[in-house]
C-alpha cells in the first residue's frame, strides 16, 4: 500500500477553502507541504519506533522560514494566521511530533518570549531561535497540575540579583535538551505566578539545579520527547525574568494565543486519515469488489468527510477571529474542543476501515490515531475546554 502527501486528494477539502488562500499562504502550505513529503515521511516511522528525535531535519526546517510564525520582526516571518495554520496542518498530515516540536519550540517558548518579554529580552533570545541556532521549551505543567497548572507550586525566591527555584516540571516537551527554557514558578513574596528563562551555558549544559529526565514508555508522539524535570535550588539572573509576566492572566492570554495551533494539527491528522482511508478503499478488493463500493464504507467516508469539512471550516473562521484581534478564550476552547474529538473519530474510523493493515507504521494511520490521543490531552483537555465555554454560556465557573 502505498500513501502520498504531495498533494491532497480533491475531497479533503471539499469545500474549497484553499481556494481563499493568499498568494503568500498557498506559498507557506505548499512547501511545508513539500518538506514534509520528502523529508518527514521518509524517516519518522523509525525514529517514532526508536522513540527518537529527527534533529537530522531541523536545517531544513530552518530554511523553510516558517519559525516564529505570526510574531514580527526578530528573525520572524509575521505571518497571517491562516498561514500559521496551514504549517500546523501539512505538518500533522504528515507527523504529529515534528509538529509538536514547532507547537513547543515556535510557538509557545518563542510566543512566551514575544507576547511577555522586554525589548532587551525579545533581542536577546528571538533571532536565534527564528534560526533554530537554539532551540526552546515551554515549562508549565507539573506531576500533580495539569488542568488545574493555575495552581503551579514551584516556587521562586528572590536572593539579590538572582532568582532561586524550586519544584518540578512534567510534560515538557523538549525540556530535556533545549538551549532556552521558559519557566514559570510562583513569587513566594506574593503568590503571583513570574516567568523565568533558563539557558544552557557556554559548555552546553544546564545550569545546576535543573535536572530532566526523559520520560519512556509513551503510545503517542514518541518521536518528540517530554521530560520531567526536578528544580533544585536553581538560580536564574533578574535579567532572565521576562518583565510582561507578573500573574497567571499572562500566562493564560499566551494559550490563548497559541491554542489555535493544536486545532489546526488535530485537522492535519484527520485529512491524512480520511486520505489514507479514502484510498484504501478505492484499492482494497474483498469480495470480488473494491471496499469503497460498498454501502457501509461509502457511510463511513461521507461521515469522516462532513466531519472534516466542519473542522476547517471553524478553524478558519478561527483564524479570521484572530486575525482581527477578536477571538475570545471561550471561541478557542470550543475550537480545539471540538476539532480533536472529531479529528480522534476520523483516525478511529480510518484505522477500523484498514483492518489489520491500519496497526502497521507504514500505513501511517496508526501513528495518527495515537497521536491525536496527545492532542486531545495537552493544551487543555476536551473536559477542561468544554468548561470555559460552559461558563461563557451560563457566566457560573464550574471549576472547584
Amino acid at each position: 500500500m502505498s500513501i502520498s502527501t504531495t498533494e491532497p486528494t480533491a475531497t479533503s477539502d471539499y469545500f474549497r477553502l484553499d481556494e481563499d488562500l493568499t498568494p503568500e499562504e498557498i506559498a507557506i502550505r505548499d512547501k511545508v507541504r513539500a518538506f514534509a513529503h520528502e523529508r518527514v515521511l521518509p524517516v519518522i516511522n523509525e525514529y517514532w519506533e526508536r522513540a527518537e528525535f529527527p534533529y537530522e531535519i531541523l536545517p531544513g526546517i530552518a530554511e523553510l522560514g516558517i519559525i516564529g510564525t505570526f510574531i514580527k520582526g526578530y528573525g520572524c516571518p509575521g505571518m497571517s494566521r491562516k498561514a500559521a495554520g496551514m504549517v500546523a496542518r501539512e505538518m500533522a498530515r504528515a507527523d504529529g511530533s515534528i509538529n509538536t516540536f514547532l507547537g513547543v519550540h515556535s510557538n509557545l517558548c518563542m510566543g512566551t518570549l514575544s507576547m511577555l518579554g522586554s525589548e532587551e529580552q525579545k533581542q536577546r533570545w528571538l533571532p536565534s531561535l527564528a534560526r533554530i541556532e537554539t532551540t526552546g521549551a515551554f515549562a508549565l505543567t507539573e506531576p500533580d497540575h495539569g488542568s488545574d497548572s493555575v495552581a503551579l507550586e514551584t516556587s521562586a525566591r528572590r536572593d539579590g540579583d538572582e532568582w532561586v527555584l524550586d519544584g518540578h516540571k512534567r510534560w515538557i516537551g523538549n525540556g530535556h535538551a533545549a538551549d532556552v527554557v521558559v519557566l514559570f514558578a510562583r513569587n513566594v513574596d506574593d503568590g503571583q505566578v513570574n516567568c523565568f528563562v533558563v539557558e544552557k551555558g557556554p559548555d552546553g549544559l544546564h545550569p545546576a539545579g535543573y535536572n530532566p529526565t526523559v520520560i519512556t514508555g509513551k503510545v503517542g508522539k514518541r518521536a518528540i520527547l517530554q521530560a520531567d524535570i526536578v528544580i533544585d535550588r536553581l538560580r536564574v539572573p533578574e535579567a532572565n525574568r521576562l518583565t510582561g509576566c507578573r500573574s497567571f492572566k499572562d500566562v493564560a492570554r499566551v494559550l490563548q494565543a497559541t491554542r489555535g495551533g493544536a486545532a489546526w494539527e488535530a485537522v492535519g491528522h484527520a485529512m491524512a486519515a480520511f486520505e489514507i482511508a479514502c484510498e484504501y478503499a478505492k484499492t482494497r478488493i474483498q469480495f470480488g469488489n473494491p471496499i469503497g463500493s460498498y454501502q457501509l464504507v461509502q457511510n463511513k467516508l461521507a461521515n469522516m468527510l462532513s466531519e472534516l469539512t466542519a473542522m476547517q471550516l471553524t478553524c478558519n473562521r478561527m483564524a479570521e477571529l484572530a486575525e482581527r484581534d477578536e477571538l475570545t478564550s471561550a471561541q478557542a476552547a470550543m475550537v480545539k474542543m471540538a476539532t480533536s474529538q472529531k479529528a480522534k473519530w476520523i483516525c478511529n474510523e480510518a484505522r477500523d476501515m484498514l483492518g489489520g493493515q491500519g496497526l502497521l507504521l507504514e500505513n501511517h494511520i496508526a501513528r495518527h490515531m495515537t497521536d491525536m490521543e496527545v492532542v486531545a490531552t495537552y493544551e487543555g483537555t476536551d473536559s477542561m475546554q468544554s468548561l470555559i465555554v460552559g461558563r461563557d454560556i451560563t457566566g457560573l465557573s464550574a471549576f472547584r
